[in-house]
């Protein structure tokens, strides 16, 4: 830069506006927030009074003002639309320009904005790798006259480190607009997934009068156990989607074994225990983006104790998303009506897994059920007049839907059962866990709680 002696006070100031550009240049901090800050260290490092900061947009082709200082009673934002010929020759100018006052301005700028363009006596375009991204706009020197080839050069330098700046705030724009669209996408696939899963989980229990809502149910419950255990958002909807689909098999299974007024013989009941491989033979050539999809449909019966089917898992052998389902599987069908016997009360079924447990169901997916159970009937408890089952506060009649935070047992199912219910049962859990020890040795799981 040919600076002279005289001019070293500028050197200085043009050395400090770099070091303003920086923190911008380095995405420490946000442009549009030291877009001012920028504009007014170029100022006072090429000697001018005003001036207006410019990015540029492409469609439309338009200038919008980020930061101006100097110029009073201006819009916000400055706006300047430019014709294709002023976009190609702001592109391809040799550095900054001086417009004169007989309207050559014209040839890189519109007068259709809401600001006058007569009011800048240099312009100087903000290019990377030869696209236009903004515009450097001077108003009128600050010693008068013209901008002299020592200014222009401070200029031209700024405009450089500026238009890295300004490129740098729009590819974090458009970054932040796609991710946002494509969370939106997703957002949107995942509600169509889910709502698709549901229409065809009501398909598949169609077919069965006595289990209607079967599937849409386990898929409930075993999403609310899941966020009851902590587990990711993800891991959450994998669950409700293989509960949509865990029964998928019987959808080949004669529909008179499910209207049987009986129990069922051998032979019967290998038929319908047939349901966990035809439904992992349907779902294990379908690309679903849960992986842990088809093990749940084939492990869903199987308990840790090997007694399940169809392939006498034990415990961790069994993955924990398909335990989970056991779990929310077999509530429903307690609390359901069949044919051969009629629905179990909610107390009853709860105390029927809690008794079966940690032998046949785990702990930690029944410990997540009393959680949800017992969230419920918190809201359900707080009516007066009503009675638990061991002569605590609870519903004692059938009422309408619970408040919308906690919609985890619907208004389909009968509360009888109160939050000091549940916690006898979480303690039953407890003494079975750890059976019957007053104390805890190393390695065994801890005691659970409810609060």
């Amino acid at each position: 830069m040919a600076l002279g002696r005289n001019n070293f006070r500028r050197l200085l100031v043009t050395f400090g506006a770099l070091a303003d550009l920086a923190p911008t240049l380095t995405g420490a901090t946000d442009f549009l927030a030291n877009a001012e800050v920028m504009l007014r260290a170029t100022l006072e490092a090429a000697g001018a009074r005003e001036g207006i900061l410019f990015t540029f947009s492409e469609r439309p082709a338009l200038l919008r003002s980020a930061a101006v200082c100097g110029l009073a009673a201006l819009p916000d934002p400055s706006l300047i639309p430019l014709l294709p010929r002023q976009v190609y020759a702001l592109t391809h100018a040799s550095g900054p320009q001086l417009p004169s006052p007989d309207g050559t301005w014209r040839d890189l700028l519109t007068s259709n904005g809401n600001v006058a363009p007569q009011l800048f006596h240099c312009l100087a375009p903000l290019r990377v790798n030869h696209r236009l991204v903004g515009l450097l706009a001077l108003g009128r020197p600050t010693e008068g006259g013209q901008y002299d080839a020592e200014s222009l050069e401070i200029v031209q330098l700024l405009a450089h480190y500026i238009a890295l700046a300004v490129q740098n705030q729009s590819l974090a724009e458009k970054l932040d607009r796609r991710v946002s669209e494509n969370l939106r996408l997703l957002a949107s696939l995942n509600d169509f997934c889910d709502h698709t899963l549901e229409a065809f989980a009501a398909a598949i229990d169609v077919k069965h009068v006595h289990i209607h809502g079967h599937s849409v149910r386990v898929g409930h419950y075993a999403a609310g156990i899941g966020e009851a255990m902590g587990l990711e958002p993800s891991e959450v909807a994998a669950l409700r989607s293989a509960g949509y689909l865990h029964d998928i098999g019987k959808v080949a299974i004669d529909k008179r074994l499910f209207s049987k007024p009986e129990r069922l013989d051998d032979n019967e009941f290998r038929e319908v225990a047939e349901h966990t491989l035809v439904g992992h033979r349907i779902v294990a050539g379908v690309e679903f983006p849960w992986p842990e999809l088809p093990d749940v449909v084939r492990w869903h019966h199987e308990r840790a104790d090997g007694s399940g089917y169809p392939d006498r898992l034990r415990q961790d052998e069994v993955p924990l998303a398909a335990r989970i389902m056991a779990v929310a599987d077999t509530f429903d069908a307690m609390i359901s009506e069949r044919p051969w016997r009629p629905a179990y009360d909610l107390g009853h079924a709860l105390g029927e897994i809690v008794r079966l447990s940690p032998d046949k169901y785990d702990a930690a997916a029944v410990q997540a059920l009393l959680i949800q159970v017992r969230r419920y009937a918190v809201d359900r408890s707080r009516q007066p007049g009503t009675q638990g089952l061991f002569g605590a506060a609870a519903p004692t009649a059938r009422v309408g839907p619970p408040a919308p935070h906690n919609r985890f047992l619907g208004d389909q199912v009968y509360c009888n059962i109160a939050p000091t219910d549940v916690d006898n049962l979480a303690s039953d859990l407890n003494y079975r866990l750890n059976r019957g020890r007053t104390y805890q040795l190393a390695g065994t799981p801890p005691p659970l709680s409810l609060s």
